[in-house]
């Protein structure tokens, strides 16, 4: 009956694909198109982006409030159990799967697996096959068999309930239907109990809607895109452990030689005292910040001198400095948050549910601007506003273990979302394009005293003390802040902490456009590239989820790679903002794509930042460069910039001009180009006392 079913199926998608052709052509834009790389053309938009937006609106009134209340019931443990004994069931359709693609070892593998997990696994609640014997599952269906017979995918819709698809996956549906035991359940306490797998089983898809729900501008088409991947990777067997395993064996093998060199030369120089070299002598004096007039110091050969880092992460095992920035995905916290329990449980008490949300209006007519916040029970402990990276919103992963690392030394926290990012800009008014460093500091300026007298309004409270702390855009953002807060002190801030901001805005923009735009280089196998560097991260992060304590050394990504992933995240962001700029409508077909992906972030300055004020780029970067708030720098003692002597988003001849402006409120660090040093514990360390309030208690006292 089965091989019947699968003739059918696999005659009627030839006859559905008879006129449609997989085959690529050369991209021509500026970025590649991953949604037709892996789907094709877009042959029912309009129709499927008002079925993915009901998808939406169901899932928020009716699916998820029953995935709430079942994890409201359920214990974590109960969930976890069930979850895994209903993999267990689906035995069947990943062993059919895998005999049609003659993959013998996958069907034995699995044939053990489940013999092993229906009896000493207690009907397969428990998983000894993984924990005890080393066997990973392999995660096989129908489609995949179908993709094997060598059936077309046919163009992406999305079905009421169902999402987003193709003639291939429902055809696999069909099949992994029929083979799988519950489908035969007759009696009624059996089909409740079939009702709960049911739930249990998508209650997990809880977490990913959330994310494109709230992080992206238009969550069709980021859910098109990893639909498309996802299924190719998938499909071609990407997913096995092997792609990760081969990751990590060449990046184990294939140090960067010279950054390993340089390093080992800094700990070299900063270990032998007996250096008397003039150029040694000029490092220490870059490096140390001593009170030398900065005439005397600005007259020496800069050009010949060496910038030494302040800070030595010992055993950081450098790669390169694309791949070296990824590692700030290495920045986590286990007690944050944990499962999908912990995202859905009324009971769930993690620190990322105890964080609110509230909004302050900024514009009349226009959107109210969503911030989160979280309060010490003394209401009037000092509080930590923290601005994110470009593109990043308040539900940013970074933020929230930065907020957990502030809570946790007595503040209360406020988390706000990047000037450079859609819902930020949908808040304010149409005039605002954000990008001039000074013009965004004065809109987060208003911003956050709206926010800080809305919840001192609320709590009938005054806060002791504000700390403002960003990372890379906000990072620089934060100083333009502080230099306007310098001059016209108004929100009495005492500190401001900056993580790798952009010394020149402009260059660095350049230097992110070049990395983004070299998958150019190689097009041809960009499909498959693509596909292996997504399986990496997907595992990865797996990876991580199952094994919080796991220690990772180095990355399993080329330099290649790491540009393709970077390259993508930082054009999302780009794409999000002029989406929403272009006022561009979620329900309706759009071509909004085809000028977006011609869009760099030189395009995006130009087309909506240059005009009568900045009339060139130059212009611009004068005013938009750190070291244009020299005289902030040079005698404000209020602030701390973290930075790496190889952050690729700035040069030498920048770090060391900084260092002039700066000295010992500068503090750079060996390695980690930008921001792939967040998790070392010589920086937490450092950051730490650097906001304990004991400390500053302790000095106040004294």
């Amino acid at each position: 009956m089965i091989k019947k079913i699968l003739i059918v199926l696999i005659v009627l998608l030839n006859v559905i694909n008879a006129s449609y052709a997989e085959e690529l052509v050369k991209q021509q834009s500026k970025y590649p198109d991953y949604s037709y790389i892996y789907l094709g053309a877009d042959k029912y938009e309009k129709m499927n982006r008002k079925v993915f937006n009901f998808n939406l609106g169901l899932n928020k009134y009716a699916i998820r409030p029953v995935h709430i209340l079942w994890c409201s019931i359920m214990p974590e443990y109960g969930i976890e159990r069930i979850h895994t004994a209903y993999k267990n069931i689906e035995y069947p359709k990943r062993l059919i799967s895998s005999l049609i693609q003659k993959d013998f070892k996958s069907s034995g593998t699995e044939t053990v697996r489940f013999l092993t997990n229906t009896t000493i696994g207690i009907g397969g609640m428990f998983d000894p096959a993984k924990r005890f014997f080393k066997i990973d599952p392999v995660n096989e269906d129908m489609e995949q068999a179908l993709t094997k017979c060598k059936c077309n995918s046919g163009s992406y819709i999305v079905l009421p309930v169902m999402n987003g698809t193709t003639a291939r996956g429902v055809a696999g549906k069909i099949l992994d239907t029929s083979l799988n035991p519950t489908t035969y359940v007759g009696t009624p306490i059996l089909a409740m109990v079939k009702a709960g797998l049911t739930v249990n089983r998508t209650s997990y898809m809880q977490p990913f809607i959330k994310m494109i729900e709230s992080t992206y501008a238009d969550p069709y088409e980021i859910a098109k895109k990893m639909y498309g991947i996802d299924n190719y990777i998938k499909c071609n067997n990407l997913d096995r452990k092997e792609t990760l395993e081969k990751g990590f064996k060449a990046a184990e093998e294939e140090p960067d030689n010279e950054l390993v060199e340089n390093t080992l030369d800094m700990r070299g120089k900063h270990e032998d005292e007996n250096q008397s070299d003039e150029k040694l002598t000029v490092a220490e004096i870059i490096k140390g910040g001593t009170n030398i007039d900065n005439i005397i110091l600005k007259s020496y050969n800069l050009e010949n001198s060496k910038l030494m880092a302040d800070m030595l992460l010992y055993g950081y095992n450098p790669q390169n400095p694309v791949v070296d920035s990824m590692r700030t995905a290495l920045f986590d916290m286990p007690e944050v948050d944990a499962s999908v329990w912990n995202e859905l449980s009324i009971w769930n008490r993690s620190f990322s549910k105890r964080i609110k949300t509230s909004a302050v209006n900024i514009t009349p007519e226009k959107e109210n601007y969503k911030f989160k916040y979280i309060m010490q029970k003394d209401k009037n402990s000092p509080v930590a506003i923290i601005y994110p990276s470009i593109g990043e919103g308040i539900t940013s992963r970074h933020s929230v273990i930065l907020a957990k690392i502030f809570y946790d030394e007595g503040y209360s926290v406020i988390i706000q979302g990047s000037h450079f990012q859609w819902e930020f800009v949908k808040s304010m008014p149409d005039s605002y394009k954000p990008g001039i460093p000074s013009q965004d500091a004065e809109y987060l300026k208003t911003v956050t005293t709206k926010i800080v007298e809305s919840l001192e309004n609320k709590y009938n409270c005054k806060f002791s003390g504000k700390t403002v702390i960003g990372t890379s855009f906000g990072a620089l953002t934060t100083l333009f802040l502080a230099d306007k807060e310098y001059k016209n002190n108004t929100l009495n801030i005492t500190k401001y902490i900056s993580i790798c901001p952009p010394i020149e805005l402009v260059y660095a923009m350049q230097q992110v456009d070049k990395n983004s735009e070299e998958w150019d280089k190689n097009p041809d196998d960009l499909k498959n590239r693509a596909a292996v560097t997504a399986a990496k991260v997907i595992q990865l992060s797996d990876m991580k989820d199952a094994d919080k304590d796991i220690k990772i050394s180095v990355l399993p990504f080329t330099e290649e790679e790491g540009k393709l992933i970077t390259g993508f995240i930082m054009h999302q962001k780009l794409s999000d903002l002029i989406f929403t700029l272009e006022k561009t409508p979620k329900n309706k077909k759009t071509d909004i794509y085809n000028t977006i992906n011609n869009m760099n972030y030189r395009d995006y300055t130009e087309k909506y930042l240059l005009g009568d004020k900045y009339k060139s780029l130059e212009d611009l970067g004068n005013e938009a460069s750190l070291l244009s708030l020299a005289d902030f720098l040079e005698n404000s003692t209020n602030y701390k910039i973290y930075h790496t002597l190889d952050d690729y988003l700035v040069n030498q001849k920048q770090l060391k001009q900084l260092k002039i402006y700066t000295g010992k409120k500068t503090v750079l660090l060996s390695n980690g180009a930008h921001l792939g040093f967040l998790y070392k514990p010589e920086f937490l360390e450092d950051l730490k006392k650097e906001i304990s309030l004991k400390t500053k208690t302790a000095s106040a006292k004294n």
